[in-house]
Formats: structure tokens, C-alpha cells, sequence
């Protein structure tokens, strides 16, 4: 079952389960205006939310830009001062486009072209990353004298390391899709044609496992990069005996037993 909803200038699609954000201003290389902005932001939202929703992929519309992050001739530095944006009602949300959103669910990038700035932060924001051989990437705000303030210095080292990352981030150089391949960056690199195809055949072997159990493995997998090993093995050792009697590691067990495919019902 396929429902369909335009959030201009953003797509927004439920196919099976999957949602499919694409970015839709080509004409700007899907550079992100007030508008997008907040259309994005609902998108997460409501993937993170609607239970009909197993799992995320972010794309955007050609071949030519994923997206080159803040539309400059539409968005402009905000009349507030940075105290009120960064303690005032709702100020969060205008500094980073990601604040207060936790989205549970494994999101996947399907890189298309050109991801620049916070087109490169969005990327790095989901949890798995493919890309056509037509992309590059790049994190260049030292050459404007700012720095990528939507997580890009914190997410992009976890990526790919110390070395690649301090290499990007200061010089402010691009990697192609084969570059992005070899640091850790992405996971695949396909052509064009078969980009979405192949998020789409990732997706659909995610949402074929027990809901409860992908979500508390990408918890795991977050909350132990910020802790000790033994304390991430106690924690993961704890998760193990949450989901043990779940209906759905029965349910696993018991198809495996009789040779048939799993129905979860994420409980």
C-alpha cells in the first residue's frame, strides 16, 4: 500500500511501511529555505511517530545536489540574540534542525549528488548512508570563517575517524563517492539509476525484523559511543533481558522452529 502526501517543496511518500522524504528544489540544488526547513523537520517528526512507519529514507529529486544545507538568499542571520536562542521558548529549534527530534527508527541517506554543509549534516544525522558515483561531500564553513553548527564536527569524526574527518573539516575539501567509500563515510556506491532502488531494498530487509529489537539496537549503538565498554556491555546485557520475553523474540523463535517467515507485531 502506497499513500502519498506533497509538503512543498518536499516529498513525502509511505510505500510499505518505508517512508521516502525527497528534497524538491532542484532548481536550488535542494538548498533548504524556512519552508523546507520546517517541512523536514515534520517529515522526521512524523516518522518518528507513526507507528505505520518502520523506516526512513532521505533522497532528493535528479542526480545534480542532495542538498548544499541553508538557502543563503532566504535565510538570513536571526533578529534574536544568541541568548535568547539558545535559552529562549522554542529557540532551540531555530539553531539546529535537528533539536528536540529523536527519531527512533533506522533512517537511510540516499546520496544523489552534491551534499555540502548541512546537505552533508543531514546525511550524517541517518543512520546508514549510500550514494551514487555522482556525489561529493564537503564541510568548507572555515573558508567563510564559521564552522558546520548541525552537528558536523561531532557526527562526521564518529563517521569516519580523527584523521579523514580533521582533513575535510579544515581544509574544507570535497570526497567524491569513491573517497566517501573508502574513509567510512558511505556504505555503497551505485549508479544513479539504481540509488533508490538499492535504499529501498535496504529498508525492506530492515522492516522484515522485530521492530522493538532494530530500535534498541540503534539506541545501543549511540548511547554506547558516549560510555565506557564495560558500562555500553552492561547496558546492552540489560537491553538483551528487556526484549527476552517480548511477543516478538517468541514469535521469531517459534518461525524459525517451523521454517516460515516472522510476523512481528513490534510488542
Amino acid at each position: 500500500m502506497t499513500q502519498t502526501a506533497l509538503v512543498a517543496p518536499l516529498d513525502f511518500k509511505v510505500i510499505d511501511r518505508v517512508a521516502v522524504v525527497t528534497f524538491n528544489r532542484p532548481e536550488a540544488l535542494n538548498a533548504m529555505d524556512p519552508e523546507m526547513f520546517a517541512a523536514f523537520r515534520e517529515a522526521l517528526q512524523r516518522i518518528a511517530h507513526d507507528d505505520d512507519i518502520l523506516v526512513g529514507i532521505i533522497t532528493a529529486v535528479g542526480e545534480r545536489a542532495f542538498s548544499t544545507g541553508s538557502d543563503l538568499k532566504k535565510t538570513f542571520p536571526p533578529s534574536e540574540s544568541f541568548a535568547e536562542l539558545a535559552f529562549g521558548r522554542m529557540g532551540a529549534d531555530k539553531m539546529d534542525i535537528f533539536a528536540g527530534i529523536d527519531t527512533p527508527k533506522p533512517l537511510i541517506a540516499a546520496v544523489n549528488g552534491i551534499a555540502v554543509a548541512g546537505g552533508l549534516e543531514i546525511a550524517l544525522f541517518c543512520d546508514i548512508r549510500i550514494c551514487s558515483n555522482k556525489a561529493r561531500f564537503g564541510l568548507a564553513e572555515v573558508r567563510i570563517g564559521s564552522i558546520p553548527g548541525a552537528g558536523g564536527t561531532q557526527r562526521l569524526p564518529r563517521a569516519v575517524g580523527l584523521s579523514d574527518a580533521f582533513l575535510m573539516l579544515l581544509t574544507g575539501d570535497q570526497a567524491d563517492a569513491a573517497e566517501a567509500l573508502r574513509m567510512g563515510l558511505v556504505s555503497k556506491v551505485v549508479e544513479p539509476s539504481e540509488l533508490l532502488d538499492t535504499a529501498m531494498a535496504i529498508a525492506n530487509r530492515i522492516k522484515l525484523n522485530a521492530p522493538l529489537a532494530v530500535r534498541a539496537v540503534k539506541r545501543l549503538v549511540y548511547e554506547g559511543l558516549d560510555t565506557s565498554l564495560p558500562n555500553a556491555l552492561k547496558v546492552e546485557r540489560y537491553v538483551w533481558g528487556t526484549l527476552r520475553n517480548t511477543e516478538d523474540r517468541i514469535e521469531g523463535r517459534k518461525a524459525f522452529t517451523e521454517k516460515r517467515p516472522p510476523v512481528y507485531r513490534g510488542k
